[in-house]
């Protein structure tokens, strides 16, 4: 963050979506208290970093005030965001506790469909839900009377629209592309970002290898799609390629035993070699995305995300030492001081402080 003069990231309280085909207690409390253990220890992870490791070097901001008051001390500023609701089990009361443990944007689901709402990845596994579960729409009426961010990125279209319907305030895609230039479930398509824009949220457009670029070809997409069911794994699961292994669905590799998890890497090694992929994408190929949503929604509505733990793979940006580079592709391409500002920030921040005003407005009612 500081080579790239990154000032401000969410870090993310992710816990792995686990799959009901092959641990038995998924749905179950056992599950749920097994995944709300390991968000916790995420929370405090981040809290550690920026009150005991590093409070001169970071802080930990709750308010779109705090990002702009600590940035101004010249300090790096941590937002956390929680990237799957899965933890919170069938407790709603966990959506205040997150918050009051620093959470300011939640998704109500990962790769694989959970008690609150449909992922995208049913696109090619099935529904569940057909959208968001009874439960998933009065977690969703919470997180507007508390003041979390609703983030649609990894739930499936139907999820976003009918969040929509309920939302009082503004919602995200906090790491989202545009589907019309890649052509990927966790990507937005064109009536997804006009109901984003109608609603005054923000996609904050994702600097991940295979949402800005397909790089797979149809057989070696094939093929992995078969590995992935073979072993158990969600779709979406990062297997070889650029990301190696250890991206998105890491947590359910872990649960996989030594000796299985050697064989997938064996047979991921295999569908490399025999079906390399194309050309990466660039932080050109990035910008793409970027200048399309704003054609498409306007410049009030877009905004900038790395996921560089899901793997990055963008040659020009991939990691927070690289940011500059983004930067200076939108200067290139004549966006103004203003409207760079907006993008990497602005929107951004006007989405957290109209979703506040939402949750203290419904709190005096």
């Amino acid at each position: 963050m500081i080579d790239g003069g990154l000032d401000a990231a969410f870090f993310v309280v992710y816990v792995g979506q686990p799959n009901p085909e092959t641990t038995s207690d998924a749905f179950d409390a056992a599950g749920y208290d097994r995944a709300y253990k390991a968000a916790v220890e995420k929370f405090d992870a981040i809290h550690r970093l920026t009150e005991t490791i590093a409070p001169d070097r970071i802080g930990l901001a709750l308010t779109a005030a705090d990002v702009r008051r600590i940035s101004g001390q010249g300090k790096k500023v941590a937002l956390i965001g929680v990237e799957n609701g899965y933890p919170i089990g069938t407790d709603i009361g966990r959506v205040k506790e997150f918050y009051d443990r620093g959470a300011r944007y939640m998704s109500l689901a990962h790769n694989g469909h959970s008690q609150l709402s449909d992922s995208n990845t049913g696109e090619a596994t099935g529904w569940k839900w057909n959208g968001l579960s009874p439960l998933g729409r009065q977690v969703i009426e919470e997180m507007n009377r508390v003041g979390i961010m609703i983030d649609v990125s990894h739930p499936s279209k139907a999820s976003m629209m009918q969040a929509l319907q309920i939302s009082k305030a503004p919602i995200i895609a906090s790491h989202s592309a545009a589907r019309a230039l890649c052509n990927h479930s966790r990507n937005l398509d064109d009536e997804q970002l006009l109901a984003l824009k109608k609603n005054g949220g923000v996609i904050q457009t994702v600097a991940f290898a295979s949402y800005v670029k397909d790089t797979a070809t149809p057989e070696r997409a094939m093929a992995l799609d078969a590995l992935r069911k073979e072993f158990g794994l969600p779709a979406g699961t990062t297997l070889g390629g650029r990301g190696g292994g250890r991206g998105r669905g890491r947590g359910t590799l872990d649960r996989l035993t030594e000796e299985r998890r050697a064989e997938l890497q064996a047979r991921v090694q295999a569908i490399d070699a025999r079906y390399p992929l194309l050309p990466r994408a660039t932080v050109e190929d990035f910008v793409d995305h970027i200048d399309y949503i704003v054609r498409k929604i306007g410049i009030d509505h877009v905004g900038i995300s790395s996921d560089f733990d899901g793997g990055g793979g963008v040659d020009g940006w991939n990691d927070a030492a690289e940011t500059l580079n983004v930067t200076l592709q939108l200067v290139r391409r004549g966006y103004t001081e203003q409207q760079i500002a907006k993008i990497w920030s602005g929107n951004l921040l006007r989405v957290m402080e109209r979703v506040a005003k939402v949750a203290a407005q419904s709190r005096k009612k």
